[in-house]
């Protein structure tokens, strides 16, 4: 009998088509305190940038810019107008009201439900996102 070896995998990054590198890195680092992890050109047009939420360790963000008309028809509305990214915090109203100080939008107000407080907020493109403090004993959540 063939015994099965555990598989080890995760979700490494995921690509986040943007209008222009530059001004995604801004946004994304000044206003949202990401860290820059990597900006390599890999051509005269394209660059492997990835970024990622402070304190994050296994999944980052790569910035894909669009390279022709039809990706960037999806810049800002990569799943049809739904929530697209889930950005868990430790301190909810520190990160909402840093946010709203450096006028990021958000969509949907301040809410506590049963998983715990959250809210919407728009990237520079218009994809959703859920700012959210997952409440402790919905440990589900949070486990990775």
């Amino acid at each position: 009998m063939k015994m099965e070896v555990p598989m080890n995998q995760r979700i490494a990054h995921i690509s986040l088509v943007v209008k222009d590198y530059d001004e995604a890195i801004e946004f994304y680092t000044q206003k949202l305190d990401f860290r820059l992890i990597e900006d390599t050109p890999l051509s005269d047009q394209k660059r492997w940038v990835l970024i990622a939420p402070p304190g994050a360790t296994e999944c980052s963000l790569l910035l894909a810019k669009a390279a022709d008309d039809e990706q960037l028809s999806r810049a800002g509305n990569q799943t049809g107008g739904r929530v697209f990214l889930f950005l868990f915090t430790d301190d909810f109203w520190r990160d909402y009201h840093k946010m709203v100080a450096r006028k990021i939008h958000f969509v949907r107000k301040p809410k506590e439900e049963e998983y715990g407080t959250v809210a919407v907020f728009e990237d520079l493109y218009g994809n959703l996102w859920d700012l959210l403090e997952p409440n402790i004993r919905n440990k589900g959540l949070t486990d990775a």
